[in-house]
């Protein structure tokens, strides 16, 4: 199956995540035009950067979801973890696109009475987002499904994955910054801006996350290649797990994404 046609199923099985995703898009896109006329800086880059990485991410998380809920049995759980999501997503992106527009930052902003606001708004739909994936781990490990065993495991790792990239999110709350041995807006690689001279916590966070789509990714292409599917889903979420564990580290030592192949 081709990715459109993962798309496509998306869209009949899961028509709230799928536009939702398709919104997102559309953020993107128009965060992407309004880049071009405005030369404003927040901590050295354009604000709608930030707005459209979101975009792009919220939009791949939703579509992840529209995948993964279709192989639930009981559609009370489908429909609420749809909305629960969809609900989340639209608050925090609106909050990111807000703040880039009023040009200025949206996490780890407490200068104001409204940013405050803002940022704790953003932070208690992230929590409920949270609690909604941890249930959502839940019934993929207890509650009956329709998948096979290679990917039931994919989807579970990969739900544990996302939690776990949670804790780089919450470090950066706790310091009201995402560098390691610098104040946040030292320069970074192109688009994604990751430190290039500090630590960063937003890659391990990043790429800890997304595991979510990787480990499930991984487990569909390799299930046809080999009578063995189940241990290449394993070792491969070993290597990917290590990889995170190591960026976790890197970014805690002070150092930069690139210093991850320096020991």
């Amino acid at each position: 199956m081709k990715i459109f046609d993962l798309l496509r199923d998306i869209k009949k099985q899961n028509s709230v995540l799928y536009w939702m995703g398709v919104a997102n898009v559309i953020l993107f896109a128009v965060c992407f035009i309004f880049y071009f006329f405005d030369s404003r800086l927040i901590m050295g880059i354009n604000p709608w950067i930030k707005p459209m990485k979101f975009g792009l991410s919220v939009a791949i998380y939703c579509w992840t979801f529209g995948w993964l809920l279709q192989f639930l049995v009981n559609r009370f759980n489908i429909k609420l973890i749809s909305w629960v999501v969809t609900i989340c997503m639209i608050a925090e992106n609106v909050i990111i696109t807000i703040q880039a527009a009023r040009g200025v930052t949206s996490h780890y902003n407490i200068s104001s009475g409204l940013d405050a606001a803002l940022f704790g708004t953003m932070g208690s739909f992230i929590g409920i987002n949270t609690i909604i994936i941890f249930y959502t781990l839940l019934l993929f490990l207890f509650s009956e499904t329709t998948l096979n065993k290679n990917m039931l495991l994919a989807w579970q790792l990969g739900l544990f994955l996302f939690l776990v990239g949670g804790i780089a999110g919450g470090i950066m709350i706790s310091q009201m910054s995402h560098t390691v041995g610098m104040p946040d807006g030292s320069e970074g690689i192109a688009f994604l801006n990751w430190s290039k001279v500090a630590g960063d916590l937003r890659s391990a966070h990043f790429i800890t996350l997304h595991g979510l789509q990787a480990i499930p990714l991984f487990a569909f292409f390799i299930s046809e290649k080999t009578k063995n599917p189940r241990l290449f889903t394993s070792l491969f979420y070993m290597l990917y797990a290590l990889a995170c564990i190591r960026l976790h580290q890197v970014a805690l030592d002070g150092k930069p994404f690139f210093d991850f192949f320096s020991f």
